[in-house]
């Protein structure tokens, strides 16, 4: 099969050099897909992650390209090139073979290939080893002819959605373990399923992705739960025992029933877990994770009450310690582990329609007003993910209605009380030091609970009253 598809004018500068040098380009990986799909690259949206390979050695793409860059041992080089205002790289890579993997990740020997068939018979997923060799067509400075070469049958399973391993999938997982995981991460992007024998093969080599660190682990979790498809993603994650080497702690609520008179959970806390997930309605992969976990310290705390009903005191307590392991096992940043720690910790918030304003602003200050709309969402997941029929119920609409009112502008703090450090120093002829922030910190709790108590002449008065009473 061959398309006359246009290229962006960067990439066909790109490939003009390699013709004429005498050297062959292909496209593969994503943008492939996207020309089977769409049969047009012009409107290719990820132009930073075009994946190219070529006959040519990294020494020999730096002689046609200067100002490129080589800085790995695996024969990508980069090259800059500009798009209007839009700087990037084009990354280009030489065909490779490669050798036994003794880390399940990285080839022990890495030797440049001698043909485009050798270089697709060592990729993953017969979606990502279908190739397109770049041809001149010499009536447009933008428009190339593709040459489709599909050796193992991927356009057929692209065609019917299938994510299927290149050659024998036991092998190709013992070579880079991560593929496990890639080719649940695949399916739940592009809506695929996973072929029958490369799904048994994953099973069966599970544990190998023990052997891989968690910094990529993360990665591809990540782009799981960015998915359009997240819950389907961790199912597929647990059935193939991946999820045992990843989030062992989740699977602690397998068979750990909720069930009492007056609580609307109906399933254990796992099934819990994982629904919540399906039903939190923020798209990002951050808040999905924390919804996920929210209830796993559940299984730490268990006991039973005096009819002998299981309870789970103070699990968002445990459940936030067990977040703050999981995220830096993880490899999370500090500020998302502190933002994952603070959801988990707070979703068990009152929603009672006696609490007063002070209180609702104690909420946003614990929480951070950047979360609050997150903590909204992972409730939310929370509620219909333990069967509950209505997204929000009444007292829920009130309190984010009383959550806007003490938002807008902007949530009371010290910085808006009616004096400052400087006017209590002042007033009261103190040094400056730490007195003087327990002195604000003490008026602030006072007027948190009544607004109108915030003025000057209040302040002033109460700061003295506090040091009489030292």
């Amino acid at each position: 099969m061959t398309f006359k598809a246009g290229l962006p004018k960067p990439l066909h500068h790109v490939y003009t050099v390699f013709h004429k040098a005498g050297f062959d380009l292909y496209l593969v990986g994503g943008i492939m897909k996207h020309l089977l799909k769409y049969e047009n690259l012009l409107e290719y949206k990820h132009m930073k992650d075009w994946d190219l390979t070529t006959n040519a050695t990294p020494e020999q793409m730096l002689s046609l390209f200067p100002d490129g860059f080589y800085n790995n041992q695996f024969g990508t080089v980069g090259i800059p090139v500009t798009d209007g205002d839009d700087e990037f790289v084009i990354e280009v890579t030489t065909f490779r073979s490669e050798s036994e993997y003794k880390d399940r990740r990285h080839p022990e020997k890495v030797e440049w290939g001698k043909s485009i068939e050798e270089d697709v018979a060592r990729r993953d997923f017969t979606i990502n080893a279908i190739v397109g060799k770049l041809l001149p067509v010499e009536d447009s400075p933008v428009l190339n002819s593709i040459e489709v070469i599909d050796l193992y049958n991927g356009q057929q399973d692209f065609k019917d959605k299938i994510i299927r391993a290149v050659g024998d999938p036991d092998v190709r997982f013992k070579e880079d373990a991560l593929r496990m995981m890639r080719a649940v991460r695949f399916a739940v992007q592009m809506g695929f399923t996973i072929d029958p024998k490369t799904l048994e093969a994953i099973t069966r080599d599970s544990a190998l992705l023990s052997e891989i660190s968690y910094e990529r682990i993360y990665e591809e979790l990540m782009k799981i739960l960015a998915s359009d498809y997240p819950y389907e993603g961790v199912m597929l994650l647990k059935n193939t025992n991946l999820l045992q080497y990843i989030l062992p702690e989740l699977l602690e609520g397998i068979g750990l029933s909720q069930e009492r008179p007056g609580r609307h959970h109906k399933d254990d806390v796992f099934t819990h877990n994982v629904l919540s997930l399906k039903y939190c309605p923020s798209t990002d992969p951050l808040v999905r994770f924390a919804t996920l976990i929210h209830d796993v310290g559940k299984p730490r705390v268990q006991s039973a009450d005096e009819d002998g009903l299981v309870i789970f005191y103070n699990h968002e307590i445990a459940g936030a310690r067990l977040a703050y392991q999981i995220a830096e096992r993880l490899r999370f940043s500090k500020k998302d582990r502190e933002k994952i720690v603070k959801l988990v910790r707070w979703h068990m918030f009152t929603v009672d329609e006696k609490i007063t304003d002070a209180a609702v602003r104690r909420f946003i200050r614990r929480i951070g007003v950047e979360n609050v709309q997150d903590m909204m969402d992972l409730r939310v997941g929370d509620r219909l993910g333990g069967g509950t029929q209505t997204a929000e119920s009444w007292r829920l609409k009130l309190f984010k209605r009383r959550l806007e009112e003490q938002l807008a502008p902007e949530p009371f703090s010290i910085k808006d009380l009616a004096i400052n450090g400087h006017d209590i120093m002042q007033e009261c002829n103190l040094p400056p030091g730490r007195e003087i922030g327990v002195l604000q910190q003490k008026l602030f709790e006072e007027v948190d609970e009544d607004l109108e108590k915030n003025t000057k002449e209040y302040l002033l008065k109460r700061v003295k009253e506090l040091l009489l009473d030292k």
